[in-house]
């Protein structure tokens, strides 16, 4: 048996037409507003695409101890996996309508599994194919239990003691405003972030054409924030969403080994006995901060 292809982080809509029938497809829509990503998938999805749902398929439930999207059991997400059809030798192609924001959970889950994936560079918006209603129910199949790595998710603890320690730099890939304080989404305990995190909000990974910006651009960004040089690299955002589409710039970037806060603001901001900065203590101070 040959090995699978490998994936980048992201493939072009040209690239999935070509190797539509190599690949699973998966549809992650999902929205902060309360909007049914389920009832978008069955109004029209890519063709074959499975749904999976955030809330309930790449989560665990939710709790003070967690946060909003704890990561799932390595044995229940073996068995959302299995059910959607994806088995041990799968390539994955997942897609949202929200520039990878959201299918870039999915994605790391897998890669950081050693599964093929990527998202659809561009999201939906791009597919020049047709769309198909209705869902898509594969045959269930076979997919072995895998712990998550030690080594690429972090917990509070660790967080907390990275506040005081220069080499380890943390990233949070929320939108400016809510890492500032300035304008808290209604799902955040407190406003502000977590002491010396870094804003890197998840938007300046896209180029203007709203794809994937180059590797080169892509490091160009992270060592203005610090990457370089650093003994580890920590993303966290609202609850591990959007955080791992900075995870995955990293790697496009050529940065390996960055790690994942899942419990992110919403299980920090949660915690009163937590230390909270607003502001961007580095803007306008010649220290390093996202664009």
């Amino acid at each position: 048996m040959t090995e699978p292809l490998p994936l980048p982080v992201a493939v072009s809509s040209d690239w999935l037409l070509a190797h539509r029938d190599d690949v699973s497809v998966v549809d992650s829509r999902w929205y902060m507003d309360g909007r049914s990503g389920r009832e978008a998938y069955l109004a029209g999805h890519i063709p074959g695409a499975v749904f999976a749902d955030v809330d309930t398929d790449l989560a665990a439930p939710a709790s003070p101890e967690g946060g909003r999207h704890p990561l799932p059991s390595a044995a229940d997400f073996a068995r959302t996996l299995g059910r959607l059809g994806i088995g041990d030798r799968a390539r994955v192609v997942v897609y949202d309508d929200a520039g990878g924001s959201v299918a870039a959970r999915l994605v790391w889950m897998l890669r950081v599994l050693g599964t093929p994936a990527a998202f659809l560079d561009g999201g939906l918006q791009t597919w020049a194919g047709e769309l198909e209603e209705g869902e898509h129910t594969p045959p269930a199949v076979h997919r072995t239990p895998q712990h998550w790595p030690a080594d690429r998710i972090v917990h509070t603890g660790t967080v907390l003691a990275g506040t005081s320690d220069p080499r380890q730099l943390i990233l949070d890939a929320r939108a400016r405003g809510r890492y500032t304080g300035e304008q808290p989404a209604p799902v955040d305990a407190r406003p502000g972030h977590v002491p010396g995190a870094r804003s890197a909000e998840w938007t300046g990974n896209l180029g203007p054409d709203g794809l994937l910006a180059s590797p080169e651009a892509l490091r160009e960004r992270f060592a203005a924030l610090g990457a370089d040089g650093t003994r580890t690299v920590t993303v966290y955002c609202g609850s591990g969403v959007t955080a791992c589409h900075d995870l995955l710039a990293l790697e496009h970037a050529g940065h390996s080994g960055a790690r994942l806060y899942p419990g992110s603001w919403s299980l920090w901001g949660g915690d009163d006995s937590l230390p909270v900065e607003t502001g961007d203590p580095y803007a306008g101070a010649g220290g390093p901060h996202a664009p």
